[in-house]
């Protein structure tokens, strides 16, 4: 199994679970024995707690008999030869083999990181960043205004610091949410005092440390955080026969080749669910499900039932400030977009989201409940008009 992540724990609790009782060993490119993400960006990055990312289970893991191997990077899969390669020069043979990698965080050429410049992916970056916000006082840069960007922002000025929050695009989340929805977005970072700039980029960084933008202006910060997305964990895999396009492709039950699995921000595969769409999904959730699903099937085999097929609903939560957003579902290719149960300037409200005549999506902010009722309604593939009746009853 090569990926210490919360998929690959999953999938390792899962394999134990079901009976396998074969020699099971866990490579992780970290030191850090599998953790929780969501809380790095928030709870985490405000109180330092080590609790807020420890995962049930981990610390008493003894039981479950794996060979960890924490700390070493996997560097080459000899499929033909059922054997992966690590950077200290040992391997590891397999009979099956689960890919749960996950993502490598992106970084701007323009600005390096170090000397006040972060990114944010892992526990170590965090600790890392944590610390520099103590040491260092004065304004937080914060580039790109997605989900984990817009987290730092709101962490950051609930501590009290001064934030500038800069995003290339004209409107933040646009893809994933839309334009009307992603401007709201912005604009609740606005009404708690974060400069945001929409439209502009990073040029460079100058002798004194300032942070040019590509608007001749620039933010002289104490501390500068990168979210510019990420990228699946797979210049290992090149040359190994696997097929490599913005993740690990697999087949609906989570198969890339035989005796191959993937789970989590690694894997891509068509959802059913979604009209048969190839997606890679980046949330919590999905490494939970996906890697117990594949552990599933890894195990079964020739016998497994091709019907079987992953199809979730996708979901995943931000808190930021006093909201709650939660999505569920996948607005990709919307061809309508509706606001129910409130409205977009008390910041409390459900969007829904049409394709083909059916609801595929649903994005709320202080609407927990409804966003819930949602992603069932999704799940069954719901009429769009059935949605709508249903939401018009919201209050």
């Amino acid at each position: 199994m090569v990926g210490a992540s919360l998929a690959g724990w999953n999938a390792a609790t899962t394999l134990r679970r079901e009976g396998f009782d074969g020699e099971l060993t866990l490579v992780g490119a970290e030191t850090e024995p599998p953790y929780d993400r969501p809380p790095l960006s928030k709870a985490f990055l405000a109180t330092g707690e080590e609790a807020k990312v420890a995962l049930g289970g981990v610390a008493d893991s003894e039981a479950l008999a794996i060979t960890w191997r924490l700390g070493r990077r996997a560097v080459r899969l000899r499929l033909g030869d059922r054997v992966v390669d690590l950077d200290d020069g040992t391997e590891v043979a397999f009979d099956g083999l689960v890919l749960t990698g996950g993502a490598e965080v992106r970084t701007l050429p323009s600005l390096p990181v170090g000397n006040g410049v972060h990114v944010l992916r892992t526990v170590a970056d965090a600790r890392e960043l944590r610390a520099d916000l103590d040491r260092r006082n004065g304004p937080v840069l914060v580039v790109g205004a997605g989900f984990i960007g817009a987290e730092v922002a709101a962490t950051c000025r609930q501590a009290g610091r001064e934030v500038v929050l800069v995003e290339a695009a004209e409107v933040p989340l646009e893809r994933a949410v839309g334009t009307e929805i992603g401007a709201v977005c912005a604009s609740l970072h606005r009404e708690h005092g974060v400069d945001v700039r929409l439209g502009t980029a990073v040029v460079g960084r100058d002798s004194s440390g300032a942070v040019r933008l590509d608007d001749g202006t620039t933010v002289d910060a104490a501390v500068v955080v990168v979210g510019v997305g990420v990228a699946p964990s797979t210049r290992w895999l090149e040359g190994s026969g696997l097929l490599l396009e913005d993740g690990v492709v697999c087949d609906a039950t989570g198969l890339a080749a035989a005796g191959v699995v993937a789970a989590g921000d690694i894997a891509r595969w068509p959802n059913e669910l979604f009209f048969g769409d190839s997606m890679r999904v980046e949330h919590w959730d999905n490494a939970i499900d996906m890697g117990a699903f594949v552990a599933r099937r890894l195990l079964a085999g020739t016998d497994w039932d091709p019907r079987a097929v992953f199809a979730p609903v996708p979901w995943f939560w931000s808190d930021q400030y006093d909201r709650k957003m939660q999505m569920a579902g996948r607005s990709t290719g919307f061809d309508r977009m509706e606001v129910a149960g409130g409205t977009l300037e008390e910041r409390r409200f459900v969007a829904l989201y049409r394709r083909q005549g059916r609801l595929i999506a649903a994005f709320g902010m202080n609407r927990p409940r409804h966003v819930v009722q949602c992603r069932s309604l999704i799940a069954r593939r719901c009429p769009w008009e059935e949605a709508r009746e249903l939401a018009a009853a919201w209050t």
